[in-house]
């Protein structure tokens, strides 16, 4: 099995089959990091779809000497804000998050879906009320699963700047959700 490191330079050689690897291993990835940031299915998909892209044409831009995910990620990150960018001008889509795994939870009566669902439907309102920042690095910690150094990593920065504003970012999402419940 190939590193990713070695699939990015045989990509710059020109291999459509080694970015298709790149793809089948990290699409699911970078559709649920997307999702995270933009809260939008259809936005999340095309993003990363486009990320891809972007790996494909700037594949001689990376530093095979780093690994490939911070690399990665950062094109991922950075699209998402442009998009964010580009739809504020527009109406803010709501999500259908039934279809995200990594917000449901279990649902045994119709009362308990009636919970969720009205949670899902704060979270998703807070979320997307908090600064990209703030949203980046609630998604890379809780919903991705990261640890403070891979975020750290990831991110570029001290793994205490990645505690300082997650405690924050979360202080403020909780705020957003105390918020949205009245």
């Amino acid at each position: 099995m190939c590193s990713d490191t070695v699939l990015v330079q045989k990509v710059n050689s020109g291999s459509k089959k080694a970015l298709g690897k790149l793809v089948e291993r990290h699409k699911q990835s970078a559709y649920r990091f997307a999702m995270g940031l933009v809260g939008n299915r259809d936005d999340a998909f095309d993003i990363s779809q486009e990320a891809f892209l972007r790996v494909y044409r700037s594949a001689d831009t990376y530093d095979d000497s780093k690994p490939f995910l911070p690399w990665f990620y950062t094109i991922v990150s950075n699209l998402s804000r442009t998009w964010l960018r580009r739809r504020s001008a527009r109406e803010n889509r709501m999500v259908d998050m039934d279809n995200v795994p990594f917000l449901l939870i279990d649902e045994s009566t119709p009362e308990q879906e009636t919970i969720r669902r009205e949670s899902v439907t704060r979270l998703r309102k807070a979320l997307l009320e908090l600064s990209f920042e703030n949203r980046e690095i609630i998604t890379l910690q809780h919903f991705r699963g990261m640890s403070y150094d891979e975020i750290a990593d990831l991110l570029g920065i001290p793994r205490g700047t990645v505690m300082s504003r997650l405690y924050y970012a979360r202080k403020r999402l909780a705020k957003l959700m105390r918020d949205n419940d009245d």
